[in-house]
């Protein structure tokens, strides 16, 4: 930003107008700490030569945005951001502001691991005391009461946050049985913990509050999964009472050579499911491809499937996932049809 961006009113009370040259050192600091921090503070700008007026002007003019009170980011880094980018810029704010030593944690922890964070409340900071004592009350931050064990904690994206294994556990004491195991298969998959370190981490969790949902998780879970899709038909089938499918199947050809992989099977049921979203279309689109000529091509993947197997396949797209029922009965009375 250059001198465009200089309020009317002085930037300094005992200047009544600022060089251009000035303006761009102040900013240059503040972009630092932007670039070191995320955020930059109200602190910092007043140290930096603003003042409380030319805040907010800049905040009112979209130079600036107030992340949470008296934490700011620059507005032409802001606009590009997802919602997820957004949240963990807040996260590292409260870190920032915090008076006492915290470490990101629950959901706060999964963002830093490009968990999806499908659905949750990204509103709400969750941190986690390292001196074993309750925290305050504060809007739009949940401090809560640590009881750390030896690599609990890590360093990642240069903030200390709970290790992958802890987070995932964390998870199931904020987030319903769907949601948790949604963040939790992503990290299994990403490779960032094993089902084995959950359980062993899982078998001192035996005071931690909310825990009883927990076991059924760590049952449920399954790191093949590779989308959010895909582990919610997961879920929607064992909620359904459906048998277990097997995730990421793959399938091979008359001579042994692996040709495909499908998203959920049951071999023995002749049955498999492929789920359609938006962004599977979109990541294994090919160089100069259409959507269009994508969608014919996964079309002959179907078919080629079908051939070799002779099995039948159902299609499901995101909306079926919030109709479990009418979803689950399309599979059952695929399961009765006999093979080909």
């Amino acid at each position: 930003m250059a001198a465009a961006l200089v309020p009317r009113a002085p930037l300094c009370r005992s200047h009544a107008r600022i060089a251009p040259a000035m303006v761009s050192s102040m900013e240059a600091r503040l972009r630092a700490l932007v670039a070191e921090h995320g955020v930059f503070t109200r602190k910092e700008a007043l140290a930096a030569g603003y003042h409380d007026h030319a805040i907010q002007g800049l905040v009112r003019n979209g130079a600036w945005v107030r992340v949470r009170r008296g934490a700011y980011v620059f507005g032409d880094g802001w606009a590009g951001l997802s919602d997820n980018q957004r949240y963990a810029i807040l996260c590292r704010a409260a870190v920032r502001q915090a008076r006492t030593h915290v470490i990101l944690s629950h959901t706060s922890s999964a963002g830093e691991y490009d968990a999806p964070l499908w659905e949750c409340d990204l509103s709400t900071v969750h941190l986690t005391r390292s001196d074993e004592r309750a925290g305050r009350a504060e809007a739009g931050i949940v401090q809560h009461r640590g009881v750390l064990e030896e690599g609990d904690t890590v360093q990642r994206n240069g903030r200390e946050v709970m290790s992958a294994t802890r987070t995932a556990l964390e998870l199931t004491l904020v987030l319903d049985v769907e949601h948790a195991l949604v963040e939790i298969d992503h990290l299994l998959h990403r490779g960032l913990t094993t089902i084995e370190e959950l359980r062993t981490r899982y078998e001192s969790m035996t005071h931690w509050p909310r825990s009883l949902a927990t076991d059924l998780v760590l049952r449920l879970a399954d790191g093949r999964s590779e989308s959010v899709g895909e582990t919610r038909a997961r879920f929607l089938c064992w909620a359904q009472h459906l048998p277990a499918p097997i995730p990421n199947y793959p399938i091979h050809d008359e001579r042994g050579v692996e040709i495909a992989r499908v998203d959920l099977a049951w071999p023995h049921l002749g049955v498999f499911l492929e789920f359609d979203g938006k962004v599977k279309y979109l990541a294994y689109r090919r160089e100069g491809e259409s959507v269009v000529d994508c969608v014919l091509r996964e079309k002959q993947r179907e078919s080629r499937i079908c051939e070799i197997t002779g099995w039948r396949c159902i299609r499901i797209v995101w909306a079926d996932l919030y109709k479990p029922a009418a979803t689950a009965s399309r599979i059952r009375t695929l399961f009765l049809r006999p093979a080909a």
